[in-house]
């Protein structure tokens, strides 16, 4: 259940990022940022995917390791575009937010996927 959730708020959170993307490129702003942003932000929910179709329970939790580097990757670079003035503080505020709600969500599927390991 808890991987469709993770899913579902990833796709929307990538389809945001598109967005932001686009917008950074029409206003011809932070376009460097823009295609690193576009990169990790919609690969977090590419790696959630591919990590729920793993070989193995050592494969899954991988997967979602990578998900969750892309994840403070994502959140580095929407910091770093509300510091440079390219987005506002409303918006810096409600990605950051999804963002940071994805990274709770994948912290506590990998902890679990690890325990149950055990």
């Amino acid at each position: 259940m808890k991987e469709n959730v993770l899913i579902d708020k990833s796709i929307v959170f990538a389809a945001r990022i598109v967005k932001l993307h686009d917008f950074l490129i029409k206003n011809k702003k932070g376009q460097t940022i823009a295609k690193q942003i576009i990169r990790s932000g919609t690969s977090i929910g590419a790696n959630i995917n591919e990590a729920n179709y793993g070989h193995s329970p050592a494969d899954f939790i991988a997967k979602m390791h990578i998900a969750l580097k892309e994840t403070a990757e994502t959140e580095y670079w929407i910091k770093l575009l509300n510091m440079s003035e390219y987005i506002d503080e409303k918006m810096c505020n409600s990605l950051l937010e999804d963002c940071l709600e994805i990274k709770r969500i994948l912290i506590a599927s990998i902890n679990t996927a690890k325990t149950n390991l055990k």
